[in-house]
């Protein structure tokens, strides 16, 4: 069965699940497998709880059942029968990517286009060759615009994921030093994120550039994109904590949490403005977007005023986090600050950079707990904790007040746990 003939039994049956245990009646179970998991193994079940057909690996599924569709890659199948869907619709498609900040610009970006459109976005962080494809699934007639979020970690990741979504448009948020153990280095994060203006070269897209970006300015000379639309020009007047910026004769009010959210807010407005989103609109909706997720949110507890960036950290994130916390206007800092993980190699010397970074900048930061192995590596003075759970349990005896803390963090740090006991 070729992949248009798939895409017909889709339509007769146009609902995919990939866990056996949500299989609703006569939708067609994909079996997906990784390292810790087999699909595969679960197409029977998934076919007695209600599936009509099971797509299958023909390599791993020896049993000859008539609702069995043998492939012989059942992520590439899902891949392929995705971008059919995505085929049916003639509707502009905008992909983000890029090191930092790529989940809070497709936010608002299709918080921006929402003022006037009907716009599917991805959910959550929704961003890999499983959760891009399922993005996809969801789009409707009623769609009048897409977003749809790219992440990577290995050389390549967004090459297939664009071969996949076949943009219209794109963006970059930038591109920092981030995965390098997937990577290699720097270089390779730059190539890989770079194969999203790659495609849009190759196939009349348009790219929304960020002109201040030295990085990016280059990577899209080298690649001779022809179609680019600068980002409409703001101005940051002040971060307490919350980002308030000048734009198009506007004051706007933000929820996002340091200057660093500037090119994203921009991001948004000149995509927006690009759509013929009124003006109006777009300041509405920047100033009533709220971020969730541990990604960079403000909270004030009956104690402490917490700035909670814990869903990821690299050594650009980190140390832009730390620059905004250092400008801010506030009494008795503290930060808590765990491992960044996926350096590889580089690790060690990228932890030592930010403990030198720390120790510049102690006295607009305060007080500054590391926490992790890779931060045990570094030299230096500042107060150092093996784990997550020895932070905790130094918070429970010392139990802070009246503080304003950044806790920042890859997320298998897990200190997103710490806010409950602040």
């Amino acid at each position: 069965m070729d992949i248009k003939e798939l895409y017909q039994l889709f339509k007769a049956h146009p609902c995919i699940t990939t866990d056996s245990r949500n299989c609703p009646q006569g939708s067609i179970f994909l079996a997906l497998k990784g390292t810790s998991f087999n699909g595969n193994l679960f197409a029977g079940d998934a076919l007695k709880k209600g599936c009509s057909y099971a797509i299958v690996e023909e390599d791993e599924t020896p049993d000859e059942n008539d609702s069995f569709i043998k492939v012989a890659d059942t992520l590439q199948t899902f891949k392929d029968l995705a971008r059919e869907h995505r085929r049916q619709f003639s509707i502009p498609v905008i992909a983000i990517t890029g090191t930092n900040g790529k989940t809070t610009t497709k936010e608002l970006v299709a918080a921006v286009l929402r003022e006037k459109y009907n716009v599917l976005a991805t959910e959550g962080n929704f961003n890999n060759d499983v959760g891009v494809p399922k993005t996809l699934f969801r789009l409707q007639p009623e769609h009048e615009i897409a977003v749809i979020e790219m992440g990577a970690s290995h050389p390549g990741d967004i090459k297939t994921l664009v071969e996949t979504v076949e943009p219209t448009y794109g963006l970059i948020t930038n591109v920092g030093r981030a995965h390098l153990e997937g990577f290699g280095s720097f270089e390779g994060v730059k190539k890989t994120k770079g194969e999203l203006y790659d495609f849009l070269s190759t196939n009349n897209g348009t790219v929304f550039l960020n002109g201040s970006d030295e990085d990016l300015k280059e990577m899209a000379r080298q690649r001779n994109v022809s179609a680019c639309i600068p980002y409409t020009e703001g101005h940051v007047l002040r971060c307490d904590p919350f980002l308030v910026f000048e734009w198009e004769g506007h004051t706007i009010h933000t929820h996002l949490i340091g200057s660093y959210n500037l090119p994203n807010a921009l991001a948004a407005a000149t995509v927006g403005l690009h759509f013929g989103v009124n003006i109006g609109k777009i300041v509405h909706a920047l100033e009533n977007y709220t971020p969730t997720n541990n990604r960079s949110q403000f909270l004030r507890t009956s104690h402490n005023s917490l700035i909670v960036d814990a869903y990821n950290a690299n050594p650009t994130s980190m140390r832009t986090a730390l620059e905004s916390f250092a400008g801010m206007e506030a009494r008795n800092k503290m930060a808590i600050l765990g491992d960044m993980r996926e350096l590889g190699p580089a690790s060690r010397e990228e932890h030592q950079k930010i403990v030198d970074f720390i120790e510049a900048r102690q006295d607009s930061l305060g007080e500054v707990w590391l926490v992790g192995e890779e931060f045990g590596k570094t030299r230096t003075a500042l107060h150092r904790f093996a784990t997550t759970e020895d932070v905790t349990k130094q918070l429970q005896a010392q139990c802070p007040h009246g503080r304003t803390i950044l806790i920042k963090g890859s997320n298998g740090m897990k200190l997103y746990e710490l806010p409950k006991l602040l």
